[in-house]
């Protein structure tokens, strides 16, 4: 089977993710390396989530091993893989070298970011505004803050702008910036269109373990 035969059964499209020329230069020096350099391509992948960022896997694999399903496109001398879930998640993304040139390794700078709450899932809103609101909070945004020990609460709806306070293991947490944020109001504004901001109203100095900026 020929590397063009073997790589027929992948979807060929436009590149998913950008290489920079040093990245390029260091991921062929490391392919060089293997037995069949010619035969593997740089796969690409998305293992989960850590906060507010993806966590990436990345790895060679010969080319007429790749899934079915998987996007494929060249760079130069190099084939890269992403599977066919993780496009739309890597989009835009841009492989590169770290800043810091003592670090070593590759990084993924990805535009994209997961929702720290994980998938809300869908739900048939009804009533007004602030009823709308409060049903997503408490039927969706809660049940998913509740593995953290926490809860959030809407204080009410101006306009188009809604503003919620965190309590429990929330309250004064270091990372209740980045859920609300990233989480909380990413699944508001998706949910109810007619909410263009979400304003986090709690007073995060009176929590236990207070968090200042």
């Amino acid at each position: 089977m020929t590397d063009t035969d073997a790589l027929d059964h992948v979807t060929q499209i436009d590149q998913v993710i950008v290489v920079t020329e040093a990245a390029l230069a260091k991921v062929l020096e490391i392919r060089n390396e293997e037995d069949d350099p010619t035969g593997l391509a740089l796969r690409v992948s998305i293992t989960g989530s850590q906060g507010v960022d993806y966590v990436y896997d990345l790895a060679f694999l010969e080319l007429d091993a790749a899934p079915d399903d998987d996007i494929r496109w060249e760079i130069g001398d190099l084939s890269l893989l992403v599977p066919s879930d993780d496009r739309e998640k890597l989009a835009g993304s841009t492989l590169d070298l770290p800043n810091n040139p003592t670090q070593g390794g590759l990084v993924v700078r990805n535009p994209n970011r997961p929702n720290p709450l994980g998938d809300m899932g869908t739900l048939e809103l009804t009533g007004e505004l602030p009823e709308r609101v409060g049903q997503l909070i408490a039927e969706r945004i809660n049940p998913a803050l509740a593995s953290h020990g926490g809860y959030a609460t809407l204080i009410g709806v101006e306009g188009s702008t809604a503003y919620v306070t965190m309590g429990g293991g929330c309250q004064g947490c270091s990372m209740s910036a980045a859920t609300l944020t990233e989480g909380i109001r990413s699944a508001i504004l998706e949910a109810i269109p007619e909410i263009l901001d979400v304003i986090d109203a709690t007073d995060h100095s009176a929590g236990e373990n207070p968090f200042y900026t």
